[in-house]
């Protein structure tokens, strides 16, 4: 029977990483190792698969703006070489390049979701901490620059109503500190069941 061990790479994503990082917000780029591959995904403004495979820890075929920052053992697959190629086949259908958003699908949303039907396990909470905190408070999102957030740098967001985050009774300081960690339990939970569900879904299908 196959075992391999399955690891996460992660790397530093932007200036912004030396003054979010200390309060649990970094922006951080995130990919799969497995079979001696790195699988992550990426946006880019057509239907097909924004899935990519590439050496790991390859922070020049990621291009400028990257930095490697630490390699976390997330566990151990008994699933095959060839087995892992059909999933990423299948998982190429749901990420395509043009669903990618910064907040809302990004390369950690796929590293969780790769890692959890590979080894069962998640990535740690703190990988997509600014993706979930944005969710959660969306006004945050707002402060980033739109070509940041889709393919498209932001035409898709025109439709946007931001007068609605306006009547959002925004937390001080404090209570957005304070919360974050209840916040994440919260997710964390509804993800996890979310992720065994497409876990069993995507093993039948890779089985059968």
């Amino acid at each position: 029977m196959a075992r391999a061990p399955v690891l996460l790479n992660v790397y530093n994503m932007y200036w912004l990483n030396e003054y979010t990082s200390n309060i649990g917000l970094g922006v951080y780029h995130s990919g799969v190792e497995v079979y001696g591959k790195e699988y992550a995904y990426g946006g880019h403004p057509f239907e097909f698969t924004g899935i990519f495979d590439m050496l790991p820890k390859d922070v020049e075929d990621l291009g400028e703006g990257f930095t490697f920052k630490e390699t976390i053992v997330l566990g151990y697959t008994d699933f095959t070489e060839n087995d892992v190629k059909k999933m990423i086949d299948l998982l190429g259908e749901e990420y395509s390049g043009c669903s990618y958003h910064l907040v809302k699908k990004n390369c950690n949303h796929f590293s969780m979701e790769f890692s959890n039907l590979l080894s069962g396990k998640p990535i740690p909470g703190w990988v997509n901490r600014l993706a979930t905190i944005c969710v959660r408070f969306p006004f945050i999102a707002s402060c980033i620059p739109k070509e940041w957030l889709t393919p498209d740098g932001g035409a898709s967001l025109s439709t946007v109503d931001l007068n609605e985050w306006e009547e959002i009774d925004y937390p001080t300081h404090e209570e957005f500190i304070s919360n974050s960690a209840a916040i994440m339990r919260n997710i964390d939970h509804n993800l996890t069941e979310t992720n065994e569900l497409k876990q069993r879904t995507i093993q039948s299908e890779v089985s059968s």
